[in-house]
């Protein structure tokens, strides 16, 4: 018999079988949303999941139970992946669906802010439009957030493009796109801890290469819950909320820290654009290498489940990458400094 994929043998999952009977036609669709609102991905048909948590047994007790009295029929059990579906399968769509949701309201966001003039005075009879705008969204993305069970990537672009939507609402004026702080000195930045949300993804990865590689050969790094750190002295917050680096408008936490601390070395500008076509995905550079690294990035992924890994195997591709992009611009095939 194969070994289920769990690490502590602990049923991993919750799954609610289903059959709503066709009549009333409604509750098909009102159970459908009550589904997406508790974050619950289909694997099958009529079947969802949802991680094992407290929170997660009680949701779906109140559904079966809902089902159950309208006269349709519900069993939800907790499971563990044996055979065909991994466990990696099942939180890529988790992933998908919370990623799907931050990619929308991210957009939303920058139409907002396309849309608004430069400055927008405080009697202005459009500012009461544009902050309801900011609170539906602000709204979408806090209950997004309670339902991101593994830490989907593009919940920091969607919170950067609300922050500078708030922002450009609160100053009135044109909206900036470089954060204007004083620029960092790496000296002060050396032999630090640094901080960021569990689940790293590519533009975490990339970060933490780049930390290490560039900014603080003697950087370790600690990976957090996405809410409630509280910064130590010692440590250096970057890509979550709040963070000493983290999005500016639409600048993903590489290319901040390419800016902040002014890193010159050829080939890195390149892979910024590329880092920011994949994390922010608005296709602003399109890099013919981009698809690719998406690629290599997303197995990454799937294939480590710890985040030191990740670093550890994200950090090897990094450096092959940048010594690829070094030779194309030796031979001319590249245009960045």
């Amino acid at each position: 018999m194969t070994k289920a994929r769990t690490e502590s043998g602990a049923p991993r999952w919750l799954l609610l079988i289903h059959q709503i009977p066709p009549k009333p036609a409604y509750f098909r669709a009102k159970v459908g949303r009550r589904l997406a609102r508790i974050g619950a991905v289909a694997i099958k048909n009529s079947v969802y999941a949802l991680p094992r948590r407290d929170a997660t047994l009680e949701d779906l007790q109140w559904l079966a139970r809902e089902i159950a009295e309208e006269g349709g029929e519900a069993t939800l059990c907790a499971a563990s992946l044996v055979e065909g579906l991994r466990d990696e399968q099942v939180e890529a769509l988790f992933h998908a669906a919370r990623e799907a949701d931050y990619a929308q309201i991210a957009e939303e966001a920058r139409v907002v802010l396309r849309e608004m003039p430069s400055k927008l005075g405080r009697q202005d009879e459009r500012r009461a439009e544009r902050e309801a705008d900011l609170t539906r969204l602000k709204k979408r993305l806090a209950e997004g957030m309670a339902i991101d069970f593994f830490g989907a990537p593009g919940r920091e672009a969607a919170e950067s493009a609300l922050a500078l939507l708030e922002r450009k609402l609160r100053a009135g004026e044109r909206t900036k796109e470089a954060d204007p702080r004083a620029k960092p000195r790496r000296a002060d930045y050396q032999g630090r801890t640094w901080v960021t949300r569990k689940n790293i993804h590519v533009d975490r990865i990339a970060c933490a290469w780049l930390i290490r590689r560039f900014i603080d050969e003697r950087a370790s790094f600690a990976f957090v819950p996405g809410q409630g750190h509280v910064a130590k002295p010692d440590e250096v917050t970057f890509d979550m909320l709040d963070a000493t680096f983290t999005h500016v408008g639409d600048h993903c936490t590489f290319e901040v820290l390419v800016d902040a601390f002014e890193l010159r070395e050829p080939g890195l500008y390149t892979l910024a654009e590329v880092i920011h076509d994949i994390d922010v995905k608005d296709g602003k550079f399109g890099r013919a290498e981009t698809a690719g690294i998406a690629s290599l990035i997303a197995g990454i992924a799937l294939a480590h489940r710890g985040d030191e890994d990740r670093v550890a195997f994200g950090s090897a591709c990094f450096d092959a990458l940048l010594l690829a992009l070094r030779s194309k611009r030796r031979r001319g095939g590249a245009d960045d400094a």
